[in-house]
């Protein structure tokens, strides 16, 4: 954020998003909640789940995806008044993929 790096910070922020959410509980896994009011859990944290604790292989799908992402937009955008769109997706997804680079995962 410091450099100014807007295709690194997009990129960076969509990612962790996508992590964020590929942590989340789906909805299935959520405990039934009665159908009477009086039957509904009372107190702070009642409706808390833990978070799934994604793997390290997990984590590189996730990222690896993203990036995949990305160039296929980019792929997608043909047009010429589309070529800095264009432009900008190729570019996170160089973000991403060099963090896979640099972790040894690619």
């Amino acid at each position: 954020m410091r450099a100014r790096d807007k295709a690194a910070v997009s990129a960076l922020r969509s990612t962790l998003a996508a992590l964020d959410n590929a942590e989340a509980v789906p909805v299935d896994e959520a405990e039934p909640r009665g159908s009477a009011l009086e039957q509904s859990p009372v107190g702070v944290g009642v409706t808390e789940r833990a978070r799934r604790e994604l793997s390290e292989h997990r984590v590189v799908d996730v990222v690896r995806a993203e990036a995949a992402e990305r160039l296929e937009a980019a792929a997608q955008l043909t047009a010429p008044a589309h070529a800095d769109r264009a432009a900008r997706l190729r570019a996170e997804a160089d973000v991403l993929l060099r963090f896979l680079d640099e972790a040894g995962t690619a």
